[in-house]
């Protein structure tokens, strides 16, 4: 294998740069993006109790900070009800405007771009990197190629330390990192995740979309006649007698009408400009990620003939035809009920979510134990859930079982923020005649002295008899 053959991934596509209102969306959503993922970790967030970092995935402690949100461990089903908007949102998206998520939002796709910023920066623009590619290795090239796989591997590298910083104290673990001090977990994760990104984005590139994502494979299934996708305009494109370059007289568009051709100049810039290398003119394709890149070549050459633009652009099969394209329909609306209602059930459950959490648990070894005076007795085993950033201080009482006394382990019951208190409950009870073998529903009432929660909390439970 030659150096050549080691250093470049095979048939690897060189896309060239095009500028445009859909490129310039997708930078923006790249920069913010960027933005978000290698920033947050550093932001600080002064609370009460807990770390100072604003995002912060507390493995050992529990804890799930974001920003003033607290999430605990049986907070997890928060986390499906996100996955669960994620998916029928994904569903209801692409049921109106195809695969946007891939073209814009995917990480492959920005950590792609990114990586092909880096090469067009270091090796030039299209034509520049294809000569390069033919060039024999000498001084220039080894120079160039070095340098971009250099700042490959350094994006990688920062992208999975940045993700790292995530699940740890971002300044403690940074310096750890670079000193050698650092977990040997820090060091696993970084070398994976570096290694996965160097090679997705700056070797698989296309072929992730192409041949690697399943949802490119089933995105079919939730397109139809009305779903808007960037296509190809055949009638306009094509005319009667096929696309022809605009030569001589055929630079008038009205000659070229006149002669059945279309407006199409087969500059081959639709196809130069895209990132998976497809010709939008053959329809739709498993390759097209819906990023229009197309759509701003297509309009940059309309623009310098002084035709009318759209030839290629984000429509509907029925548009295409002429019909009128239809938004509300069973399928779209079906998604974007589910798609409201996760919504709201989300915002709601960590809106309505407690601050103050008890439970009661019986101890079963023994269920009762009769003591030498005639009474009967329970243990229960009480735990005190403060999830609020201040200190609380409360009092415990039952409730529902005449003349039964409850004795408790500790009797300050003051629980630090965010914490939680464990504490034995021991009730007695003196059976009446006739009670043998009845269990008693009783309650332990929980009343907040200091804290931010008010209101008490009642416990229902049972007492077990002989």
């Amino acid at each position: 294998m030659s150096i050549e053959q080691a250093i470049q991934p095979k048939a690897s596509l060189q896309p060239r740069s095009v500028e445009g209102r859909f490129r310039n969306i997708k930078t923006g959503i790249l920069l913010l993006g960027y933005a978000v993922f290698f920033l947050m970790p550093w932001i600080r967030w002064e609370r009460a109790v807990g770390p100072d970092q604003a995002i912060l995935f507390d493995i050992p402690g529990r804890r799930y900070y974001m920003f003033d949100l607290v999430m605990h461990a049986q907070d997890i089903f928060w986390l499906t009800a996100l996955l669960f908007l994620a998916a029928v949102l994904l569903f209801f998206v692409t049921t109106l405007f195809g695969r946007v998520f891939c073209g814009y939002f995917c990480f492959q796709t920005l950590w792609t771009d990114a990586f092909r910023w880096i090469e067009r920066w270091v090796q030039g623009d299209r034509v520049a990197r294809l000569r390069l590619d033919k060039q024999p290795w000498n001084v220039e090239k080894i120079r160039k190629v070095g340098l971009t796989h250099g700042l490959w591997l350094l994006l990688a590298m920062w992208t999975g330390l940045s993700f790292a910083l995530y699940w740890g104290d971002a300044f403690e673990l940074t310096a750890g990192f670079f000193t050698g001090t650092a977990p040997s977990a820090l060091y696993g994760t970084v070398i994976i995740l570096m290694t996965t990104t160097y090679l997705t984005a700056g070797w698989a590139k296309e072929y992730v979309c192409l041949h690697m994502c399943p949802y490119s494979r089933f995105q079919s299934v939730m397109f139809d006649q009305d779903t808007m996708i960037v296509s190809y305009d055949m009638n306009r494109g094509e005319g009667t007698t096929g696309r022809i370059k605009p030569v001589k007289e055929l630079r008038d568009q009205a000659v070229r009408q006149e002669k059945g051709h279309g407006d199409c100049v087969d500059c081959g810039l639709c196809v130069q400009v895209c990132p998976t290398g497809i010709d939008i003119r053959n329809g739709l394709q498993i390759g097209c990620i819906h990023c229009a890149l197309c759509i701003d070549a297509c309009d940059g050459i309309m623009d310098k003939q002084g035709w009318k633009r759209g030839l290629i652009r984000y429509t509907s099969e029925h548009g295409l035809e002429g019909k009128k394209t239809k938004i509300l329909k069973l399928r779209t609306v079906g998604y974007g009920i589910a798609t409201l209602f996760a919504t709201i059930y989300l915002v709601w459950s960590i809106a309505s979510s407690k601050q103050l959490e008890v439970t009661a648990v019986q101890i079963r070894s023994p269920l009762y134990v009769t003591l030498s005076d005639g009474r009967i007795q329970n243990s229960y085993e009480v735990k005190i859930n403060n999830k609020t950033m201040e200190a609380a201080r409360y009092t415990l009482a039952i409730e529902g079982l005449p003349k039964a006394e409850m004795e408790l382990q500790i009797n300050d019951l003051s629980v630090k923020p965010d914490s939680t208190l464990r504490v034995l409950a021991k009730v007695r009870y003196t059976m009446q005649p006739g009670e043998a073998g009845k269990n008693h529903d009783f309650q332990f009432r929980l009343t907040p002295l200091e804290g931010k929660v008010k209101e008490p909390v009642i416990i229902p439970s049972h007492f077990m008899t002989p």
